[in-house]
């Protein structure tokens, strides 16, 4: 057999081909890193084909183009995180217990998976406002909504006003977890402590009927 290569030089093995799982694999990674850094708008196809190392075809083969790639990575953040947060909701804690639970679990998640919580924190683009996207301030919404429907039940407050503590509470916590993603100026356990001083002893102190004094 004849050998083209030239002297001295040895023979560069054949790069396999990727199968179609693990190029999949590959374009959810590096869609993933470039959405969260940049947001949905500023990414085109050509530059997560071009980071790939693959035509532009290929995005439009297995996701039917931009939108369906940050769909799927959207979904497995939403449930990566749901998971995370539904460890923490469970009728044996008592609210406090499931209230740090909550928080440390949110941080532990910014923590390990940076690139996961700036694609969630990027609110969904229009040409997709018809899904079904969350941002990670409304899943936090929901399930603190959850654990304080049953406290204020317990504390015979509306359970109806519920959900406008959970978002509200969610928004402190989600603005705190942005913050800290890019400045770690203090600990994990420091901030979750600091975060749940203000909204427990915040809660434990609320009034059944609360109005306005100067308004």
């Amino acid at each position: 057999m004849k050998n083209d290569t030239p002297a001295g030089q040895v023979p560069r093995p054949k790069r396999s081909r990727m199968t179609r799982i693990e190029r999949r694999e590959q374009l959810i990674g590096i869609g993933r890193q470039l959405f969260a850094a940049h947001g949905f708008d500023a990414v085109s196809v050509e530059e997560i084909a071009s980071a790939a190392g693959v035509s532009k075809p290929v995005i439009y083969k297995h996701f039917g183009g931009k939108e369906g790639l940050y769909q799927v990575i959207v979904d497995r953040e939403t449930t990566t995180l749901n998971s995370i947060l539904e460890e923490q909701i469970r009728p044996d804690l008592h609210p406090r217990e499931a209230l740090e639970g909550t928080i440390v679990g949110l941080l532990d998640y910014i923590q390990v998976n940076p690139d996961g919580f700036g694609l969630m924190v990027h609110q969904s683009p229009d040409v997709l406002a018809g899904s079904q996207f969350s941002t990670i301030m409304s899943d936090m919404g929901e399930h603190l909504t959850r654990l304080l429907g049953a406290y204020f039940e317990q504390l015979g407050f509306n359970v109806d006003t519920a959900p406008l503590y959970g978002q509200m509470l969610a928004g402190m916590v989600g603005t705190m977890g942005q913050s800290w993603s890019k400045e770690k100026e203090t600990t994990k356990e420091v901030l979750a402590a600091h975060l749940v001083n203000l909204m427990w002893n915040g809660l434990r102190g609320l009034e059944h009927n609360p109005t306005l004094d100067y308004a």
